[in-house]
């Protein structure tokens, strides 16, 4: 039986996100071919699972080769793709209701920032906004609709006119969110330095073959000094999963009730790692009831004992281990 995609957004205990957690694994063992195809492929018998910390995570590529949803997605469904450099394969999010994705990234965001409205929303995002199919891109454009305000929108390489917007909106003292491309925001502070006092400054990671890979100390030291704030905030979210988690600064991230981060050992995939141990990022998003809601990513990263996280690199290919099943 499908669980209520309702109660996903009811979440309000640790024993609650358990029992839903589970019940959304048992639908998606049977109802997702993919997973189920992977659970049988490592000997899983769903019904022996009885906590969290024993589900099996979906190697993050496998979006890369199949359509991994439930028997109930259909052709209809929106498609989500990864961005990605010239002849990389790209992974590919069937959505079947993107209801869900709207209600996650809005409740998300005011569990983060509080009201929508209460801020102007500007985006500086080109490299997502040159191609189709970027969750990114709509997430933003509905904030941007849903914030009401008339200064919100996109901007692309017009770095003078988004500093004379946010100059004058400064100016105003109107709350303001710039969420960016990594090195989209490096370009406009090599434009021009800032000294903002009414503005969060959010960075999505990514240089895209733009600029040179940087550290997130020095990335954010830059930043800092650039647009002359004390944090510079973070978004972590994919083209795989339908929530986020935002950091505040000092890239550690909190994710909102129905996500939850655990850390798998990286030379064992299937054994989770206590707190303050460095590992693979597995993500459970509860919103992903559609397709799967429990995937192991290509990240490394940190959990804390408050269930905070940090993100600190990425696998190397020749890094990841048992991730080949069914993989094609």
């Amino acid at each position: 039986m499908k669980p209520n995609v309702d109660d996903v957004f009811k979440i309000n205990s640790s024993s609650s996100f358990e029992e839903l957690a589970l019940s959304v694994f048992r639908y998606q063992a049977k109802e997702c071919e993919v997973y189920a195809k992977f659970l049988t492929g490592l000997s899983v018998l769903p019904e022996t699972i009885k906590k969290v910390e024993e589900i099996p995570f979906l190697p993050i590529e496998f979006f890369k080769t199949q359509e991994v949803k439930t028997s109930e997605t259909d052709k209809k469904a929106i498609i989500f793709t990864s961005s990605g450099t010239t002849g990389m394969v790209q992974s590919k999010h069937l959505v079947s209701d993107v209801s869900v994705y709207e209600k996650s990234y809005l409740k998300g965001f005011e569990i983060a920032y509080g009201n929508i409205q209460d801020y102007c929303i500007l985006a500086l995002l080109p490299s997502y906004h040159e191609r189709d199919g970027s969750s990114l891109i709509y997430m933003m454009e509905d904030l941007i609709k849903k914030s009401n305000h008339k200064e919100s929108g996109f901007y692309l390489n017009n770095y003078d006119e988004l500093i004379a917007k946010i100059n004058v909106l400064e100016t105003r003292g109107q709350k303001t969110i710039l969420i960016g491309v990594t090195y989209a925001l490096l370009d406009l502070v090599d434009k021009q330095k800032l000294n903002l006092k009414n503005t969060i400054i959010i960075e999505t990671g990514g240089m895209k073959g733009k600029r040179k890979e940087m550290v997130r100390e020095e990335l954010h030291s830059t930043l800092y000094k650039g647009f002359g704030v004390d944090k510079i905030h973070s978004e972590y979210g994919m083209t795989e999963i339908l929530s986020q988690a935002y950091s505040k600064g000092d890239g550690v991230f909190n994710c909102p009730p129905w996500m939850k981060i655990l850390i798998r050992d990286t030379n064992d995939p299937f054994t989770i790692l206590p707190a303050n141990k460095t590992g693979g990022i597995n993500v459970i998003d509860l919103a992903n009831i559609n397709s799967c809601s429990f995937i192991a990513t290509q990240d490394l990263g940190k959990l804390h004992n408050d269930n905070s996280f940090e993100v600190l690199g990425r696998f190397d290919n020749s890094d990841i281990r048992g991730c080949n099943l069914l993989v094609e």
